[in-house]
This record gives structure tokens, C-alpha cells and sequence, in this order.
């Protein structure tokens, strides 16, 4: 049998002697509150919320911010919100500012919230890794989010991945979208070129090539596959060379075909997460390069190397 207590009382179990004391002395004033299995929520005015100057979204489309809000009228808020406190009856959102926008269109005047106590530092790095949790960024914010907390919040590669439940290579593929021409980005942000196409095109070197091969996905509506297959052609694609040039490149041809070494340098490059270069001789001989910008990109490399 269920026993439903009064939530006009307050249990004072655990909280020791000089908490009950206070309790008969003068009860504490408390904000409105809906008590639910686990943590408890506050409803809280939704007036008395101040936007997050933080928030790594930085575009919400119209079309589904409205779906959203004619569902709050029907159900209400599934997912409360995150805040922290300012003061006394104010509030800056953590995450949910696409849930606190759309109830603001649903005519909603309190919100459930979970309320966190946090300084700048931790209010940044909580609205980005809660976003990247829970909203359905794009690839490009994701990238933006990751970048912010390894600039902002001091996060190195290896930490960031521990926050965020990644793979460092997955970090770092994603932070490799920052270095793309700004039109690919924008499609990226938009939606209209996918991760797989994008991790593709950015193992090209230059930016000519890369905005090439974007146009051509846009115009041939190339799947991720024939998207990898053309950045192999782009890699196989003679270029102008001097005499002297011509004579060192005969001698670097190994064993191995132009097009193998073309092929695993890609392979290579998408691996590591970045660009590889291979030379082979004529009787097998060669090197293999693998550049690295930083000492936390050199530990990034070693560990793939499980060095």
C-alpha cells in the first residue's frame, strides 16, 4: 500500500537536530516544486529566464520550432530545462533554449527546470557538452562546440573526448570540418552535405580541389562512395612538372602502382586524421609521413599507433 504524504510538510530525515528545529521555528519559503521519481524539478517563471549567451546552436528552423510548439500545447514540456541561478527569482539557461523558445509560442508562463549552481567557466562548458548530449546539432556545430571547449574551457584532445563520450578520432574528425572553404561549411550547417561526404573531401589538400569536388556532390548528387572514388581520381591527377621534377617523380614510382599509393594514402589519411604522404622507389623502398601541428596531436597519432 502507498502512504502519500502531505507536501505541506517537510521531511526532515537525515538533515540532523538544528534543521528540524528550524522547521518548527519559522518554515522555509520554497518555490513552487513537482516532485517526480528521482531529482526533483522547480517551475520557475518563464519570464525570469535569461538567454544563453553560451549556446553553440546558432540556428533553429522555423518549420520544426513550430511543430515543437503546437506539441507543448497538446502535451506540455517532457524534458525540463537546465538553468543556473543569478539571483533571486532569475535565471540563465543552460541548455533547452529550442523547448524554452517554442513554449514561449505555445503561450506557457512557468517552465519545469533543473537549477545548477555554476561560474562562467563551468555554465560554458555545461551548455556545450549538454547540447552535444541532448539537441540534435549539426555536424558543424558539433565541430564549433568541440573546438570552444578545447580554446575556452582548456580541454585537451584526449579530456574533451572523456566529457563528451567520444573516441578522440571522432573529436578530431569532427574538428577537421573547421579547416573546409566557408561555402562547404555553410552546407554542412545547412544540411545539405553530410559528415561522410565532408570527411571525404577534406582529406584534399587544396581548396580549389575540395570546392571542386563539393560542387560536383551538389550537381551529381554523388553518394558518400562516389564522393571517396573522386577524391582518388583528384589524388591520381597528373599536374605540371618540370623536367627535373618528372625525373624525381620516375624515381620514386615503387613497386607499388601510382593509383596503390594514391589509394592507401587516402585510406591513411582518413585514419589518422590527417594528411599522409607516401614515397615508394623502384625496387619497393620508401617513407611514410605523418605530420602533426601539435603535442597533443603527435599523443593523438601515437595512440592510434598504440605507442
Amino acid at each position: 500500500m502507498t502512504v502519500m504524504s502531505d507536501p505541506k510538510k517537510k521531511n526532515g530525515l537525515g538533515r540532523g537536530l538544528g534543521a528540524l528545529l528550524k522547521d518548527t521555528e519559522q518554515p522555509l519559503k520554497r518555490e513552487e516544486r513537482v516532485v517526480v521519481s528521482g531529482p526533483s524539478i522547480d517551475m520557475i517563471s518563464i519570464d525570469s529566464i535569461e538567454m544563453n549567451p553560451y549556446q553553440p546552436r546558432t540556428h533553429f528552423e522555423e518549420e520544426a520550432l513550430q511543430e515543437l510548439s503546437e506539441s507543448i500545447k497538446l502535451h506540455g514540456i517532457i524534458q525540463p530545462i537546465t538553468v543556473r541561478r543569478l539571483s533571486v527569482g532569475k535565471y540563465q539557461l543552460i541548455s533547452g533554449e529550442r523547448r524554452t523558445q517554442a513554449s514561449k509560442r505555445a503561450g506557457l508562463t512557468t517552465l519545469p527546470a533543473y537549477i545548477r549552481e555554476a561560474n562562467d567557466q563551468q555554465m560554458l562548458e555545461m551548455a556545450l557538452i549538454e547540447n552535444i548530449q541532448r539537441e540534435n546539432l549539426n555536424a558543424l556545430e558539433v565541430a564549433l562546440s568541440y573546438q570552444r571547449l578545447i580554446s575556452e574551457c582548456k580541454l585537451k584532445q584526449e579530456e574533451l573526448g572523456d566529457r563528451v563520450g567520444k573516441k578522440r578520432t571522432t573529436v578530431n574528425n569532427y574538428l577537421r570540418l573547421l579547416k573546409l572553404p566557408p561555402d562547404i561549411q555553410a552546407a554542412i550547417r545547412d544540411q545539405r552535405l553530410s559528415m561522410g561526404h565532408a570527411r571525404a573531401i577534406v582529406n584534399v589538400e587544396k581548396a580549389e580541389e575540395q570546392l571542386y569536388i563539393f560542387n560536383k556532390i551538389l550537381s551529381d548528387d554523388l553518394s558518400v562512395r562516389a564522393t571517396e572514388e573522386l577524391v582518388r581520381n583528384i589524388g591520381q591527377k597528373p599536374k605540371e612538372q618540370t623536367p627535373a621534377a618528372k625525373a624525381a617523380a620516375t624515381a620514386d614510382k615503387g613497386a607499388a602502382s601510382g593509383g596503390e599509393i594514391n589509394q592507401l594514402q587516402t585510406r591513411l589519411s582518413s585514419h589518422f586524421g590527417t594528411k599522409i604522404n607516401i614515397k615508394s622507389d623502384k625496387v619497393g623502398k620508401g617513407e611514410i609521413k605523418i605530420p602533426f601541428v601539435s603535442v597533443d596531436d603527435l599523443n593523438r597519432i601515437l595512440d592510434l599507433l598504440n605507442l
